[in-house]
């Protein structure tokens, strides 16, 4: 089977709010846009964001533990800086994030990575701190989305697209899978995003679609 030609298009919206539901916005900006072979990636931020899953660094309460514990996260991480340690902690639960962490370096020793993100809860690896996103939703703490399989699933049968896909991708070349419908190699659809195709600043494209996705799968596949 040939391979079928990628496109991958980055779709401008205006600044999505709590306000906004993201599926109704998602039908809106890629009215006309969108075939039966594509797949739909929004970014893992803005959908959160629509769920009002943010919070202020001024309106969190920031205990000792978690001014402790931050101090062991690279700079560049989301949890390295006290609000953001603590805005885990509050959903995660203090002693879980610490016993992971403590857990996560002691692993490291033996030669054993990811076991802090893999024990310190969903949230571990999904949020993310002031600047992380688009403004002005870059002076708060915006965490991952609920439900993530969910929402994408709504997408797809309101769009009638081959599927969706949410997705954490930053500029550090990390791609990850946050939620995604079934037939979807969500591994294979996340490498297509490495180099970020959202914009989240004065870009303000969380939205993309990777055009004869479906095509392009098959391929791949075929060839194995």
């Amino acid at each position: 089977m040939a391979e079928a030609k990628l496109d991958l298009i980055p779709v401008p919206t205006r600044i999505l709010t709590e306000k906004d539901d993201i599926v109704d916005s998602i039908e809106r900006y890629t009215k006309g846009k969108i075939g039966p072979d594509d797949l739909l990636c929004t970014a893992e931020s803005v959908v959160a964001i629509t769920q009002g899953r943010f919070v202020r660094p001024e309106d969190l309460k920031i205990t000792r533990v978690a001014q402790f514990c931050c101090r062991f996260i690279p700079d560049y991480g989301s949890l390295a800086s006290p609000h953001g340690m603590q805005s885990l902690m509050d959903v995660e639960g203090k002693w879980r994030v610490a016993f992971a962490l403590f857990a996560g370096f002691l692993g490291k020793l033996v030669g054993q990575s990811g076991l802090f993100y893999k024990w310190g809860g969903e949230q571990t690896a999904l949020i993310d701190d002031v600047t992380g996103t688009m403004p002005p939703f870059d002076k708060c703490i915006v965490y991952g989305p609920k439900d993530p399989n969910e929402v994408v699933k709504k997408i797809q049968q309101r769009l009638g697209c081959f599927g969706a896909m949410i997705a954490d991708v930053n500029d550090l070349k990390r791609s990850r899978v946050v939620g995604v419908t079934d037939k979807v190699d969500g591994q294979m659809a996340a490498k297509l995003l490495i180099d970020n195709p959202f914009g989240n600043a004065s870009q303000k494209t969380p939205i993309c679609i990777i055009k004869n996705y479906r095509q392009y799968q098959e391929s791949q596949k075929s060839q194995k």
